[in-house]
């Protein structure tokens, strides 16, 4: 039985509650124990191909054996593993062991002039790699929903707002533009990420290549080909010149920061929409037997939204970890990195992820309510519209400044009928009744046409999606191929 069947004993949220099976599989023992078998099968390739010939001039390393290594890949002896490493207390080596009795015949060449980082920390960068294209392909198709959201509504004027007061008129598809332009920034930095993530080649102990510089004789040119031949195997076209045993702990605080950003970036983003759920404005999806609450029937709390904000704090609280780890590494390596790394960035990984499928599904179902939209803009509209009667009545012949304290002493009075008394804003109607400004209801109500009021917000969500968000995604290959991914709880 698995411990999630047992129940008496803790296993993360983030895999039994929130994140995909793909990025629970990047994570995962057997993807990360398969790939060091699979990053000491291409060291033995590469010294092969390069010749590696022992004192007798006979190869040291024999196509039979790398066949072999080849062969058993996949077929890890969990238990002779686990036993190993309880007696040896060293993952590496005994992950050695447990190769070496599934290939004899190979086992006299497995990690030939390698150490630990030559493998564990190569297998790492590739975890992060993998880990890094699905975050991508999620951000994408979360950012493919919204800009579809975005220019469904792109003309629905939509109240604004500064300091959380009402402001001048926006549109519903430039407010999600906002989210959207944020999201395009981090795809950005994903893809920029992505692309320069480096690995750490075959450096041996302290980076220095001497176990490698020993085995080729004192062949410079053999040396540098083992390492740029694995890192290519591997699929890496960037090698690090420089390490110690490690690669520098800067590249893990460089991708939790990104992760971070993309956690900024959906904290807002489900704030947002929990106001506006608030408003009645907008709702995330609510399913037809889901609960809000567990006494008061009547609500539709924003779970999703609340849930996106509460993982992204978690995201972002392990910049610190990786922040810390990379500050305080003793020249080549201390081993204080280890049990941290475990932790921070695979479940910030797990985190974002979540994140990402969550928002996926929200934005596939937000709703807008035009009507509430539409009361809340009217009740505030008159105020907004003053300096628009202003400039109409001065084109009629007004005086600017008289009309200026007229109507800043009439919205005064209307101000405080809506605060203090609960009614209406009755603004236009007292307007219409001063003789300054010789303006009928009518003629106010064609002022307050609210197309005249979003400016250019239409054409900007247009110009946006299709110019900026669309042509990023099409640079992404296969996102759309990823499963939407499951809500669970």
């Amino acid at each position: 039985m698995s411990p999630a069947e047992t129940h008496d004993v803790f296993e993360s949220p983030l895999n039994t509650r929130y994140c995909s099976k793909e990025m629970k599989r990047v994570w995962s023992p057997e993807f990360k124990h398969t790939t060091w078998r699979r990053m000491w099968t291409w060291v033995a390739e590469a010294q092969l191909e390069l010749g590696l010939k022992g004192p007798d001039g006979k190869p040291v390393v024999t196509q039979e054996q790398v066949d072999e290594l080849r062969a058993h890949q996949n077929d890890i002896d969990w238990e002779v593993a686990r036993a190993e490493e309880k007696r040896r207390r060293h993952d590496i080596m005994a992950h050695v062991h447990a190769y070496g009795v599934a290939a004899p015949k190979a086992k006299g060449i497995i990690h030939l002039g390698c150490t630990s980082a030559d493998i564990g920390d190569n297998t790492d960068l590739i975890q992060t790699r993998e880990a890094l294209k699905l975050v991508r392909a999620r951000l994408c198709r979360v950012m493919s929903r919204l800009a579809d959201f975005a220019m469904e509504h792109r003309s629905q004027p939509q109240l604004g707002a500064t300091h959380f007061q009402a402001a001048q008129l926006t549109t519903v598809g430039k407010r999600a533009c906002l989210w959207l332009q944020e999201m395009l920034l981090d795809l950005e930095e994903l893809d920029r990420l992505e692309r320069n993530l480096p690995f750490r080649g075959i450096k041996g102990t302290t980076g220095t290549q001497a176990s490698f510089f020993d085995l080729f004789g004192g062949d410079h040119e053999k040396v540098k080909a083992l390492d740029k031949l694995v890192s290519k195997k591997a699929g890496f076209d960037r090698v690090l010149t420089i390490c110690g045993q490690t690669y520098t702990r800067k590249l893990d605080s460089m991708v939790s920061k990104v992760l971070s950003s993309i956690a900024e970036t959906f904290s807002k983003f489900s704030t947002d929409v929990r106001l506006l759920q608030g408003l009645k404005e907008m709702e995330e999806p609510f399913e037809k037997d889901q609960i809000g609450s567990s006494a008061m029937a009547y609500k539709r709390n924003p779970m999703r939204s609340e849930r996106i904000g509460s993982l992204a704090r978690f995201a972002m609280a392990q910049v610190n970890a990786t922040a810390f780890t990379a500050a305080t590494q003793w020249f080549e390596r201390t081993l204080d990195d280890s049990a941290n790394k475990r932790l921070a960035i695979p479940e910030a990984f797990l985190a974002v992820d979540a994140i990402l499928i969550i928002a996926e599904n929200v934005c596939t179902g937000l709703v807008v309510y035009p009507k509430i939209v539409e009361r809340r803009i009217r009740a505030e509209l008159p105020f907004m519209a003053t300096e628009n009667i202003i400039m109409e009545c001065v084109k009629r012949g007004g005086d600017r400044q008289e009309l200026h304290e007229a109507i800043r002493r009439l919205s005064m009075e209307a101000a405080k009928v809506v605060k203090q008394e609960g009614k209406d804003n009755d603004l236009l109607e007292r307007i219409a009744k001063e003789p300054i400004f010789g303006l009928s209801r009518k003629e106010l109500e064609a002022i307050l046409d609210l197309d005249k009021f979003v400016g250019r917000a239409p054409e900007q969500v247009r110009e946006f999606v299709e110019n900026e968000v669309r042509p990023a995604l099409a640079a992404v290959p296969g996102w759309n191929a990823l499963d939407a991914g499951e809500i669970k709880v």
